[in-house]
């Protein structure tokens, strides 16, 4: 029995039984987080403002008929029409007017309420985004539908039809209610009753199961199924978004973009000591239980002799007074303006970061991380707050936090010792989400015996994080092949997937692993990324018009993503078709203007395709973006010696070898230049360099026996 087939189990009904817990939870913005349009509230927000233009909306906004209306900008020059809002999105702090459009679908607009500040705004600020990007308030990026209703609604069922590209979604209650964190009574089809049959609720005292029920919402997060019940493992139907990418969170684990707060608790150290939402959150008032303005919440399990913890250790005791080196009272002793610093999203919502970090100067001053003492004292700069904390606090900030940042960093930015630095912080982490970053942060670099060891293994480690980071990370390794395959029966689906994924060419289609894989892939159809998902498994078994079929699709829905266009690029190399291919891989450079080696891949792509001109334009524009590019000179030298451009390809191959004086193809590739201009002492001379490096080398050899 499910959630989505309670249809009769309202709120309402828990409320003959629950009427305390009932009251707690009316007027919460788990209560209110979607509803009907309430008249009177929203009667007064559309006659407060008669328009607004702001960050490139231009809405005009009236009271018509007892109907809201929005007319928002013409498009084209076209009059636009008057949009009618059928519900509203979210409570405090912001609520959106959702649209109704074609296929089912509900949009929220870009224009936003303030009930506190009785105002609209744009929730973009100043960022325009056009008609026709994926992001924009009409584009699939903001569908109601897909990104927000399985958070916003009790029992809701996206309900996608992919072959009519429309919605049929279904609902049991509006907002956030009993049965979505309670679950059902066993009549799924009856409103309970004293004699109702209760739901046998085991998570009920397991409070790390009874936060992974507060998990789906409250995380960045890729669905894995549509059917989390409460008490479910959340591993078994949600991959959590992992501090991996710099645009998302900041090295040391903060929030960076708006990740909600799941990632941030797994990757704490409370929360690896067992520390859950329920410590310090009333699930039914949504309130914190105890105040946070005199670290009465915190001193829980801070104040001597420290509260034990399910791990067995026990919380670390803390004077406030003492380690704040504030004053009582003032907002610097408080334990959550220190360790939660907020972020506010969307304009207007500002949340508290739930990673209990240290602040540290130190990383703001190296690597551009925000500190606490700097968001507090601005008009001090970030050496005072380098050497305040390094007066107060001394060789502790010195810490297993600062060197894991300046290893995650050190791997965003692709650095030589990447790899290094992540398999020492590796080699100490205690952290499952920490551990699983640190792996998935190798994928990209070599994988030398070392990293293939801790990933070996890892696929046995207790944490599905950890397993399906190393699945990820052996991805391709044959002699890791047997191990990947056991993995497909692993008892958690995060890793059974990843598993399947990584042998997806091999699954038998009427195996239990390939239908699992197939309906993890039929979850996201509406989305661009899930057609480039679906067409990258096609590619994977070598279906090539299918994969171009489903990419070309996801083009088409994400017209500015470069991902998308970058493999199409390498499926119509598949397929022999290079000119497409060529189009492709530069559609995806343009899209990333400072990425140098997308700029090369195109280059590459136009001389495969025999299109000398934009081949040489392209491997401009990556030495452009990246002057010390070695290849891009190296093989735009190539290019102006094939067309006889000798003395330019004399200079650029010069270039490559200058910038990268130990690869033995850029002196050889010199040396035949050379010969072809008449200079046989500098072709020699160039020989004798390729050989120093790689005495293998027979072509050189030749070239310097050659009369």
């Amino acid at each position: 029995m499910t959630v989505a087939q309670a249809t009769k189990q309202t709120s309402n009904t828990c409320m003959q039984c629950h009427s305390t817990q009932h009251a707690l939870w009316a007027g919460t913005d788990h209560a209110l987080a979607n509803r009907p349009l309430a008249s009177a509230a929203v009667e007064a927000a559309f006659t407060a403002q008669k328009s607004i233009a702001d960050g490139g909306s231009a809405f005009d906004l009236a009271w018509n008929h007892g109907r809201p209306s929005m007319t928002p900008p013409a498009t084209g020059g076209a009059p636009a029409a008057a949009l009618s809002p059928d519900l509203i999105l979210g409570h405090l702090p912001i609520w959106q007017p959702l649209i109704p459009a074609a296929g089912g679908r509900w949009q929220p607009t870009d224009l936003a309420y303030d009930p506190v500040k009785k105002d609209w705004f744009n929730i973009f600020a100043q960022e325009n985004r056009r008609h026709g990007e994926w992001g924009h308030w009409t584009g699939r990026g903001m569908n109601w539908n897909s990104m927000c209703a399985h958070c916003h609604m009790t029992g809701y069922q996206k309900n996608y039809d992919a072959a009519s590209d429309s919605y049929k979604s279904t609902w049991v209650e509006h907002g956030v209610g009993c049965i979505q964190c309670h679950g059902p009574t066993a009549d799924a089809h009856s409103a309970p009753s004293s004699q109702a049959k209760r739901p046998a609720a085991p998570y009920f005292g397991d409070r790390q199961k009874m936060m992974q029920t507060c998990a789906p919402c409250h995380a960045r997060n890729e669905p894995l199924t549509a059917n989390f019940q409460p008490g479910d493992n959340y591993h078994d139907h949600y991959r959590v978004t992992l501090p991996t990418e710099a645009a998302v969170f900041y090295p040391d684990g903060q929030q960076r973009d708006e990740d909600f707060n799941w990632t941030s608790v797994l990757t704490s150290r409370m929360g690896h000591a067992g520390v859950t939402c329920l410590d310090c959150h009333d699930p039914h008032s949504n309130k914190t239980i105890l105040p946070t303005s005199d670290n009465s919440l915190c001193l829980q399990c801070h104040a001597a002799p420290g509260r034990p913890q399910p791990n067995g250790t026990r919380a670390t005791v803390i004077d406030p007074l003492a380690h704040s080196r504030h004053a009582a009272g003032s907002t610097g002793n408080q334990c959550v303006s220190c360790h939660m610093p907020t972020t506010t999203y969307m304009q207007r919502s500002p949340r508290h970061d739930h990673g209990w970090l240290r602040p540290d100067p130190l990383m703001t001053k190296e690597l551009g991380i925000p500190n606490a003492c700097n968001r507090c004292h601005i008009d001090k700069d970030t050496d005072w707050a380098i050497k305040t904390t390094e007066e107060w606090y001394g060789a502790s900030l010195n810490s297993l936090q600062r060197a894991r940042t300046r290893a995650i960093a050190s791997a965003q930015a692709n650095q030589p010792g990447a790899p290094a630095a992540l398999l020492v912080e590796l080699a100490r982490e205690e952290v499952p989400a920490w551990r699983a970053t640190l792996l998935d942060l190798l994928i990209p670099f070599e994988r030398t015996a070392p990293v293939i060891a801790v990933a070996q293994t890892a696929l046995t480690a207790r944490d599905p994080l950890e397993r399906a980071a190393a699945v990820r990370l052996l991805n391709g390794h044959a002699p890791s092949h047997d191990r990947l395959h056991a993995l497909l029966q692993d008892p958690v689906r995060l890793v059974r997937l990843d598993a399947a994924w990584a042998l997806s060419a091999e699954l038998p289609a009427d195996s239990a692993s390939r239908r699992e894989l197939d309906a993890y892939f039929a979850l996201s159809l509406d989305q661009p990324g899930g057609q480039l998902r679906l067409g990258q498994d096609f590619a994977n078994r070598r279906q090539y018009p299918a994969a171009e079929k489903a990419m070309k699709l996801a083009a088409q829905w994400d017209p500015h993503s470069p991902g998308i266009y970058e493999a199409l690029g390498f499926v119509h190399n598949a397929q022999g078709a290079a000119q497409p291919a060529a189009a492709a891989f530069f559609r995806s450079s343009q899209l990333q203007p400072n990425d140098a080696p997308a700029a090369y891949r195109a280059a590459l792509a136009f001389s495969e395709a025999r299109q000398p001109a934009d081949a040489e334009m392209a491997f401009r524009q990556a030495i452009q973006r990246d002057p010390r590019f070695d290849r891009a000179w190296y093989n735009l030298g190539l290019l102006l010696a094939q067309t006889n451009r000798l003395p330019a390809s004399i200079d650029a191959l010069r270039k490559a070898e200058a910038l990268a004086p130990a690869s033995p193809d850029y002196p050889y590739a010199l040396a035949t230049v050379f010969l072809r201009t008449g200079d046989r002492a500098g072709a020699q001379a160039a020989a004798r360099r390729t050989l120093t490096l790689d005495p293998s080398r027979t072509d050189a050899r030749q070239l310097l026996a050659a009369p």
